[in-house]
């Protein structure tokens, strides 16, 4: 089957060679994104609250692009440079994901750019 890459029009150019996301059938893949804004420059140094926040309205917008939205994800892919961060970020991802939970995984890990805090990669599956 083949799969229609989704890169909508408001987002940076990526750092590598991907798309924002996919859409096969009815499944979304959303790529693991970073707080990164134009040229790559990543945005909310030290603050892995505001990484979350902004990662999760990319992701938001990747899925609407889609024909997806946040309710239909049914597995997150996260990354945490530290765990210390861990709360912080549990607190902004319980306001983007109020009822049913995803399924999901966190690993500590070294991410792209020294100062990204944060990764979260997404699958969607619509209706």
């Amino acid at each position: 089957m083949p799969f229609e890459p989704i890169n909508p029009p408001q987002f940076p150019t990526p750092i590598a060679p991907y798309s924002a996301g996919a859409k096969a059938g009815n499944t979304v893949y959303v790529s693991g994104v970073l707080a990164l804004g134009d040229g790559g420059v990543v945005l909310h140094v030290g603050d892995a609250a505001a990484q979350t926040r902004h990662i999760l309205e990319v992701i938001k917008i990747t899925l609407e692009a889609a024909g997806a939205t946040l309710a239909d994800v049914a597995m997150n892919h996260i990354f945490l440079k530290d765990l210390g961060d861990y709360a912080a970020f549990n607190l902004v991802y319980a306001e983007y994901f109020p009822g049913a939970k995803p399924a999901r995984y966190c690993i500590k890990c070294d991410l792209v750019k020294p100062e990204c805090l944060v990764e979260i990669a997404s699958v969607a599956h619509i209706g």
